[in-house]
């Protein structure tokens, strides 16, 4: 953050900082989309007649001619009709449990007259028990007790054919199919063949008549979910009734009746009092658009310094993609939609993708081509063009893709040719799918707009990239993979001068890469800081240990006072060479903090010996401590490697004791208090840190011994 930028926000506090961009970016857009969505409105009053002609700006269904047509449509279909062919079955099968529970009950003695009237009013209500399951909610079985009494004491063989009777009686009419207004009628039928029946006894008569009336149910019943079906289906089979875009609406000179003013009021043409709802609309879609990128932004993991510069970005983005917006819409008093094909689809998704990330760079796209549709619409006012919203979206998500492919500045033009012809593939698809009718002049001034969109946007991007990246102090992707060239001045200065150190910052580099990945943390920049941070020790080669080949150690010689600020000083050195050859300042931090405070044991140690008075913060790191994720990841790596690099037989046990013993000991050394790197994420960076040096030593694997 730059210093300007950090007096206002120690002056007014994040969350107003925050809520003034978030409604700056908000005002931009409500404030550019202002006059779009007011359409023109004229003064005109019922049963007048009408001053001018006037014509639709826009095409509008007419709800209540559209859905004359299709109460019109759905009226003309008659209800639909299921038939169960399994009725029959169930219902035979229903007539066989009736007559089963009579026979599960039944004991009826060889001389009737010796039972008891307790017997069988038992066996009644052991049949009336069974018979409540089969009751429905529609009908009854309503059978009496003395018919109950009939049944249980005809005779089994009788009882066996009534169950007959009655089964293929019911099954011959339920075969065919039968609706609920006729139902009565068949058991009307069903009963007076019943009558006729000699199979049925004449005591038991009334029973098997309610038992066949109860077993004749409909079979084919109204399919409610067919027949609504069908008739939504006849609805939307009819077209809607629309007033097209030009229509006239009602001539100069016509009278107005209530038909002409549905419609004029219906286009939007009325003006008889102040009409806020396209306003509240537009508002109503600012809150929306601007709620999202609050949530969009709010979670990253980023800190409020960098929270408040994305939205500062995204300001300037959207400020500067609606500007050429309205600049296009300037270019002639009768503005031809057609030139809004000009506009630079991919700037805004390249720029926020490149210095951001790209989920935030994919909706800044989708925004600008809402913003687009409404904005570049010529003299069709209140309304949403939206061949031109999808055009800007399909550019810029292009953009925002192809750019991640991208290494270089340079590259950057390949990517603006890669659009061009995205561009030119939408083109393509829109004049095939249109309705209209284009001579080759126009066809070619569309593939040449496309095209030239497409270059537009990548030479913008090139040239306001290093604004952003200056303004904002933002270390883009692109600038972070420039510094990562080996051909850098800086780094051919560590490879040539200190190549020990060099070796030590690319091991550094990978265990920091690695890990930063595993938190969701940016191990780009963790890398690419590793190749940087100890470049103070080019003003000493000799003086540390990775530089010392074929060489006595020069600290042999030297009190470890001396030793201790030769040490020390790499890295406040470092830094300030950093800064001289106008680096990113992430870059520079990890050189200054990659020590934190830390303490320099072994020659603090060393000086105790000779002084046991020496004082502990005299051989400590000026600091300060990390105060990033990836600087505090980084000074994990840098302590690991170099105790690795210094055992005689690295094994796994070996690696992970090291590994914990050293987080431990920066744990308890307060060397993580000020960034925000958690418990759970420090276990992830242990564990990638194991796994990544493993897979350097895996062939010393140190096996266990068989016991003797």
């Amino acid at each position: 953050m730059r210093n300007w930028a950090k007096q206002v926000y120690d002056k007014m506090g994040y969350r107003v900082i925050a809520a003034a961009l978030i409604f700056l970016i908000g005002a931009i857009i409500y404030g550019f989309l202002f006059a779009s969505v007011n359409g023109d409105t004229y003064k005109v009053e019922l049963f007048q007649l009408s001053e001018e002609t006037i014509r639709s700006a826009k095409t509008v269904e007419d709800p209540v001619k559209t859905e004359l047509e299709r109460q019109r449509a759905a009226a003309e279909l008659g209800p639909s009709y299921q038939f169960s062919a399994e009725n029959a079955d169930n219902q035979a099968a229903l007539i066989k449990s009736i007559f089963g529970y009579i026979s599960d009950v039944k004991e009826i003695p060889e001389n009737e007259e010796t039972l008891k009237p307790q017997a069988i009013n038992k066996m009644i209500e052991d049949v009336r028990k069974n018979l409540q399951l089969l009751d429905t909610n529609e009908t009854n079985l309503r059978l009496t007790d003395e018919m109950l009494r009939a049944l249980l004491l005809v005779p089994d063989e009788n009882l066996a054919k009534m169950e007959q009777e009655l089964t293929e009686l019911v099954k011959s009419r339920l075969s065919e199919p039968l609706r609920e207004e006729n139902v009565e009628d068949v058991q009307n039928e069903v009963e007076q063949e019943l009558r006729k029946s000699t199979r049925i006894p004449a005591s038991a008569l009334q029973a098997a008549v309610v038992i066949g009336r109860f077993a004749i149910v409909p079979n084919e019943v109204i399919d409610e979910e067919l027949t609504e079906a069908q008739a939504e289906s006849a609805r939307a089979s009819v077209e809607p009734t629309r007033i097209l875009q030009g229509q006239v609406l009602v001539q100069e000179g016509q009278m107005i009746d209530r038909e002409v003013y549905r419609q004029l009021e219906l286009a939007g043409m009325t003006q008889e009092k102040e009409d806020f709802k396209p306003l509240a609309g537009l508002l109503l879609f600012v809150v929306i658009t601007m709620g999202i990128l609050v949530i969009l932004t709010i979670r990253s993991k980023s800190s409020n310094q960098q929270k408040l510069i994305k939205f500062s970005v995204i300001l300037a983005v959207v400020l500067i993609s609606l500007t050429l917006m309205q600049l296009l819409s300037l270019v002639s008093d009768n503005f031809d939609v057609t030139i809004a094909f000009l506009f630079p689809t991919a700037l805004a998704g390249m720029l926020v993708r490149m210095l951001l990330n790209e989920r935030i760079a994919v909706y800044v796209t989708l925004v600008i081509g809402a913003v687009g549709g409404m904005m570049l619409q010529g003299e069709n006012t209140s309304t949403l063009q939206m061949d031109i919203a999808l055009y800007i979206i399909f550019g810029g998500l292009a953009g925002v893709y192809l750019i991640a492919q991208q290494d270089r500045r340079s590259h950057l033009l390949q990517t603006s040719l890669a659009v061009a012809v995205g561009n030119a593939l939408f083109i393509g698809f829109y004049l095939l799918v249109g309705q209209s009718q284009y001579d080759w002049t126009e066809i070619g001034f569309y593939f040449a707009a496309a095209v030239i969109s497409g270059l537009f946007s990548g030479a913008l991007t090139i040239g306001l990239l290093p604004f952003f990246e200056s303004v904002f102090g933002l270390l883009s992707t692109m600038r972070l993979i420039e510094l990562s060239n080996p051909n850098h001045p800086l780094l051919k200065k560590i490879l040539t001068e200190t190549p020990g150190t060099y070796h030590h910052s690319v091991m550094v580099a990978n265990l920091a890469d690695a890990s930063c990945e595993a938190i969701g943390a940016n191990g780009l920049l963790a890398r690419v800081g590793c190749y940087y941070h100890d470049i103070g020790k080019t003003n000493r080669p000799q003086y540390f240990i990775e530089n010392q080949v074929s060489i006595k150690n020069p600290h042999d010689s030297l009190p470890p006072e001396k030793s201790r600020d030769i040490i020390l000083a790499h890295g406040s050195e470092g830094a300030e060479l950093l800064r001289k050859h106008k680096m990113p300042k992430e870059i520079i931090d990890v050189a200054e903090q990659h020590h934190g405070t830390s303490l320099l044991k072994f020659f603090y140690y060393k000086a105790k010996e000779e002084n046991p008075e020496v004082c502990e913060k005299d051989y400590r790191y000026a600091g300060p401590k990390p105060q990033t994720k990836e600087i505090a990841i980084i000074s994990v790596a840098d302590s690991i490697e170099a105790a690795v690099r210094s055992m005689k037989e690295p094994t796994s046990e070996k690696i992970k004791k090291l590994v914990d013993a050293i987080v431990e000991d920066k744990l308890k050394d307060g060397q993580f208090d000020e960034c925000d790197l958690t418990m759970k994420e420090l276990k992830k960076v242990k564990h990638v840190m194991c796994e990544t040096l493993n897979g350097i030593f895996h062939s010393r694997i140190e096996y266990p011994k068989e016991p003797k």
